[in-house]
């Protein structure tokens, strides 16, 4: 069943939309991770423009996130007065993103910009992953314990004037360190559609020092509002956001999250890890040759 996308300006098969969808849900669910980094570049592989894919993911990401947060709310997984501040640095990132995804889109730019930015970030992430993986891979099949990474905080955090106390992250630190680091996923957000977990939970656990129980409910506390004033801004400043897209795509992740919890229970942890390693790798190499490889249309024409 094919389907008009308005914004996109170009109809897709409903089904590989809900299947697509559905692919980077099961990732979700498997991985634990929001999967907005893997939709942008799966809709740009099946053809739909990066800045509609861009800005109709973060959409995806908002809805994703609801859920997850209300869970980690009924436990008390979540530090508020941090997310706080994460939030308001996201929402500056946010707006500083939207002056430059349209500086970017003036210049006719935006479209590399974004496969560029991928490939940087997916490859790097995906060989850090990866590496981390195989050692613990060969750590359990030698059988000896896989060391545990310190939580401390970084150097540079502790440095930093105007120490606050987060009570619920058991920190003492300057709030400007959550607040770069909400303003760099703001950013983020705005120009490649990912709600930033995947380098926001790290970035929490090894340069705050924030404790695991409150980490991802936290982390999913600000992607879902910073998600939301991305999908605002874009609706406002881009006009990219294509709702239909989105919607397609929400429908297959709320049933491929589910299948994809039920299989993360049937697997080890680090062969989980190796796993989305080689995937982000794969991914990040497939935007690579897109970017060098002579496409079969080098002209396209697009209406303003």
């Amino acid at each position: 069943m094919d389907i008009y996308l308005p914004i996109a300006n170009l109809s897709v098969n409903a089904l590989v939309i809900i299947l697509l969808g559905g692919g980077v849900g099961v990732l979700s669910g498997m991985f634990g991770v929001g999967g907005g980094f893997l939709t942008t570049p799966l809709l740009i592989f099946y053809g739909i423009p990066p800045t509609v894919a861009a800005a109709s993911a973060s959409t995806q990401v908002t809805g994703a996130s609801v859920s997850g947060v209300f869970a980690h709310m009924k436990r008390g997984g979540v530090d508020f007065q941090m997310g706080a501040v994460l939030v308001v640095g996201g929402m500056l990132g946010t707006a500083a993103g939207a002056a430059l995804f349209e500086l970017l889109e003036a210049l006719g730019q935006i479209d590399t910009v974004i496969n560029i930015l991928y490939v940087i970030m997916l490859g790097s992430i995906g060989g850090l992953m990866a590496k981390e993986s195989l050692a613990s891979v060969r750590a359990v099949r030698a059988g000896r314990p896989v060391p545990a990474a310190k939580r401390r905080h970084h150097p540079l955090v502790a440095n930093l004037p105007m120490r606050w106390r987060f009570y619920r992250s058991g920190l003492y630190i300057s709030p400007l360190a959550p607040l770069i680091l909400g303003l760099i996923t703001g950013i983020m957000t705005m120009l490649l559609g990912v709600g930033g977990g995947f380098i926001m939970v790290p970035a929490m656990l090894y340069l705050l020092g924030m404790g695991a129980q409150v980490v991802v409910g936290t982390s999913l506390f600000q992607i879902l509002f910073v998600t939301m004033a991305a999908t605002m801004m874009h609706s406002l400043t881009t006009k990219a956001v294509d709702i239909v897209l989105a919607v397609f795509l929400l429908i297959g992740s709320v049933t491929g999250a589910q299948i994809g919890a039920r299989l993360a229970q049937r697997m080890r942890p680090e062969n989980l890890r190796l796993l989305l390693a080689a995937i982000v790798l794969l991914v990040a190499i497939r935007m690579a040759l897109g970017l060098g490889w002579r496409p079969d249309e080098i002209y396209t024409v697009q209406a303003l």
